[in-house]
């Protein structure tokens, strides 16, 4: 795993770049969210091929322990990846209403994330 650092004047975002998946369980996501904070990073880009296939599938219950210790961190997170072979009308749904919000939101791009933090 690597961290490829975008600074602007006030914010510190780190996009993790790995070819693995980082995040298979709650725990690997609260180590790396503090891995990462205590590294005094703002905010996460995080590619949807590091985290496990469960966790976009909502009655597993992994997507919200996971994103709950985001909210609790306050850590802003941005999910890249190729969002519309997801058929299920609740993780539409629950992508949609996450893009309304700022703390964790699915985009196409790293460029998108970025755009979205700044």
């Amino acid at each position: 795993m690597n961290i490829e650092i975008h600074q602007t004047e006030k914010t510190r975002i780190a996009e993790v770049i790995s070819d693995e998946v980082l995040i298979k369980n709650p725990e690997e996501g609260l180590q790396l969210l503090a891995d990462l904070y205590y590294q005094n990073f703002d905010k996460i880009i995080l590619k949807e091929q590091n985290i496990c296939a469960e966790f976009f599938d909502l009655k597993s219950g992994i997507a919200g322990e996971i994103l709950q210790k985001f909210s609790n961190y306050r850590m802003p997170l941005a999910i890249v990846g190729d969002f519309s072979k997801y058929q299920s009308k609740s993780i539409k749904d629950f992508i949609y209403e996450s893009n309304k919000g700022k703390l964790v939101n699915f985009v196409g791009s790293r460029e998108e994330a970025i755009a979205k933090f700044i």
